[in-house]
């Protein structure tokens, strides 16, 4: 039971990853574009899909706290500040869509709306990977680094890098759902994403390298999860054969599998660790019964009917969006 919740964790946690990771790079992309038309495009894009795309965010709270309420408990005791602001910013954007279409002299705010929700967003769910990263305060087993533990020049650098990761997978979405000019510029906007990314990721390593954080132990003494960079780097490699080849449809897979190797770096460099290096999986783990109870619920029916309903919303709504009127209202 406790492997089966740890591995639906992961799923849920990475799918939210992927799939509102791009609409929310979409919403950064957006912040940038001045073109109204292009934006109307944009905002078409991802539309039908986000706000299934968030169910997987309430999917992992949920197996949190029912599976492993301690480190729910401590997640939240850590980043209070960064969760609120985080979900502050997905309401704003939420907002924004639906209003957006009906504004006409207030159209402006909702874009703004859009965009900065989709940034703070981002950001703060960098921040928040950054700071267990570089680890949090721990005393006896109870977290006391305060309301600002998790704020740090490497967690703010991190929060940094997921907004250009999230804009790399939303510009490659765009190429995949969009046509002509919204598609081109997506299609210029890859290779400057993905230097920008590779500038960042070696930044992080070197610094990780300086100040001797503990997740580098974890690459010396398991050589095997070089196995994940490098099924990065290749996937990143036929991501600008594409993108040079013009293949709509393969640049979004590569930077998803990108990703992937990411996440999986990530995981099996804090295993068995729930909250690096402080709180395991066994120690964080609810009671064998509780596991269960939940097993007959949640994880034989409700995560795999949102698994299907996530492929069939993605077959749904599958092929390119055209550009077209946006009806307005009046405020």
């Amino acid at each position: 039971m406790m492997i089966f919740w740890v591995a639906v964790l992961a799923i849920s946690t990475l799918l939210y990853v992927l799939l509102d990771g791009l609409d929310l790079g979409v919403g950064i992309i957006f912040g940038v574009t001045r073109d109204e038309a292009k934006r109307d495009v944009m905002m078409t894009a991802v539309t039908p899909i986000w706000d299934g795309n968030e169910t997987w965010l309430i999917v992992t709270g949920v197996v949190l706290w029912g599976a492993f309420p301690l480190v729910y408990a401590t997640l939240l005791s850590a980043f209070y500040l960064p969760l609120l602001v985080m979900l502050a910013g997905l309401i704003l954007r939420g907002v924004a869509f639906e209003f957006r279409h009906k504004a006409k002299r207030m159209r402006w705010l909702w874009d703004w709306s859009f965009a900065g929700g989709s940034f703070v967003a981002a950001f703060a769910q960098g921040v928040t990977v950054g700071a267990l990263v570089e680890g949090l305060r721990f005393a006896n087993g109870h977290y006391v680094g305060g309301e600002f533990g998790w704020l740090s020049p490497f967690a703010v650098l991190c929060g940094i890098g997921l907004c250009v990761g999230y804009m790399l997978l939303g510009a490659a979405w765009l190429v995949r759902k969009c046509e002509t000019d919204v598609r081109e510029i997506a299609y210029r906007q890859i290779p400057v994403l993905s230097i920008a990314l590779l500038v960042f990721l070696v930044v992080v390593f070197a610094y990780a390298l300086v100040e001797h954080l503990p997740v580098m132990d974890r690459w010396l003494e398991r050589p095997y999860l070089l196995f994940f960079p490098a099924v990065g780097a290749a996937a990143a490699v036929t991501l600008a054969m594409s993108v040079r080849e013009r293949q709509d449809g393969l640049p979004f897979f590569m930077v998803v599998l990108i990703f992937a190797a990411a996440f999986g770096t990530l995981a099996i460099s804090f295993w068995p660790y729930m909250i690096p290096f402080a709180i395991t999986i066994e120690a964080a783990a609810a009671p064998h019964a509780s596991l269960a109870f939940m097993f007959w619920g949640a994880g034989l029916f409700v995560f795999p009917l949102m698994l299907l309903y996530t492929a069939v919303n993605y077959r749904v709504f599958r092929g390119k969006v055209r550009q077209g009127p946006t009806r307005t209202g009046q405020y």
